[in-house]
């Protein structure tokens, strides 16, 4: 939601086979939240600043009556454009859009969601209101007392040592003793994935913003390629919230949007109105098999493992030992993708199964072919077919 120039993400570049999610104790501070990536809304990517009570209603509501609470989506989180004004101790006042936070967060929770909200550690936020610079401690508290359980602390005016100022207010977050997801935002300056969980993140900005077409949603999300020892429960690389839904992408570019988001295991954080839903964004953002990938109890970040071109075959190891592999296809024209099961370390004769359209494919030998369109991605899991095979199959 700002536009911070001349700011260059060096990815770390990724080596031999992926790495597995780092040790509790090497990622820093542990909350004991977010064990598996957050999945929610916010309002920021359809309504802006525009953002108001009866808005945060409504998406509450049909978070539930769309089935996405089913499926794990929890938290409906407020962005930017809440913030009222000061008191005379300090006391930050939501503006006339939110007449009550507490009640509004005791109507969220009566859903059996939860209520997120947004601040920054600058004096001013990207919309221009107000900001938690020298106010950290009152913010939490009154977040704490309003009932929040997500922050979304976004640099924008922020100045100086960005590790001091987001730890700042996650010790003030702890001290409120009520547990709050601490979302860190600062576009991914200064390898923020090899600090961020030592100031309290659970999960953090990777990149600048998204937009809702392809070219810049697909840059966003397979430049995450390397990041992937950096996550894991707990902590997580965050390559921003989705666009499904806000209509600048075809069914095939969303579907690779929430494709390379599940193998990424990335927040999955819906940016459209809820309450206006499309069956077919209704079904895209509920699809439990891609969700089961992108919540894993592993918690493994996938990463790339073959390239061609416009063609890339990433894979994100499971718990239970099978393979979530995207077939993707980049170009602006139908084309083939193959992969080769030793790319991707499963055996040489695996079942397959679609997860668009939750059915088994069969039983192949050593490698599986899509027919991709433009933008497009296959996402499946591969299984040793051995484990499931008959008898007499393994015994010829």
């Amino acid at each position: 939601m700002v536009s911070v120039k001349g700011i260059a993400l060096s990815l770390l570049v990724a080596t031999g086979v992926a790495s597995a999610a780092l040790s509790t104790a090497a990622l820093g501070q542990d909350s004991g939240l977010a064990r598996t990536p957050p999945m929610g809304w916010n309002s920021w990517n359809h309504f802006g600043t525009s953002v108001t009570d009866a808005i945060i209603r409504a998406q509450a509501d049909a978070m539930v009556s769309s089935g996405m609470k089913d499926v794990g989506y929890t938290y409906v989180n407020i962005d930017d454009g809440w913030e009222g004004q000061r008191d005379a101790s300090g006391v930050l006042y939501p503006n006339e859009k939110f007449p009550d936070m507490k009640q509004l967060a005791d109507y969220v929770h009566s859903k059996g969601l939860k209520l997120g909200i947004y601040s920054t550690p600058g004096p001013k936020t990207c919309g221009g209101f107000a900001g938690s610079q020298d106010h950290e401690e009152q913010d939490a508290q009154q977040f704490a007392a309003w009932g929040i359980d997500y922050l979304k602390y976004d640099w924008c005016s922020g100045q100086g040592d960005l590790k001091a100022a987001f730890t700042k207010m996650h010790d003030a977050l702890q001290r409120t003793g009520r547990p709050i997801v601490y979302s860190v935002c600062e576009y991914g300056m200064e390898r923020v994935w090899a600090w961020g969980p030592s100031v309290g993140g659970n999960l953090w900005r990777t990149t600048m913003d998204i937009a809702d077409n392809y070219d810049r949603m697909s840059l966003i999300g397979f430049m995450q390629n390397g990041l992937e020892r950096f996550a894991g429960p707990g902590h997580w690389n965050d390559p921003d919230m989705l666009e499904v839904g806000n209509g600048g992408m075809n069914l095939d570019e969303y579907r690779t949007h929430v494709g390379l988001w599940a193998i990424l295991a990335a927040p999955l954080i819906a940016g459209n109105d809820l309450s206006k839903m499309t069956a077919e964004t209704v079904s895209l953002l509920t699809n439990p098999e891609v969700i089961a990938v992108d919540q894993d109890s592993a918690g493994i970040q996938g990463r790339r493992v073959a390239q061609e071109g416009p063609l890339e075959v990433w894979m994100k190891p499971l718990a239970d030992g099978t393979k979530a592999v995207g077939l993707f296809n980049r170009s602006t024209h139908g084309l083939p993708n193959v992969v080769s099961f030793h790319d991707v370390g499963a055996l040489e004769r695996v079942t397959v199964r679609d997860l668009w359209t939750r059915k088994d494919l069969g039983t192949f030998d050593g490698s599986f072919t899509a027919n991709l369109n433009a933008h497009s991605v296959m996402l499946i899991t591969l299984r040793d077919a051995t484990a499931t095979a008959p008898p007499s199959t393994l015994s010829q």
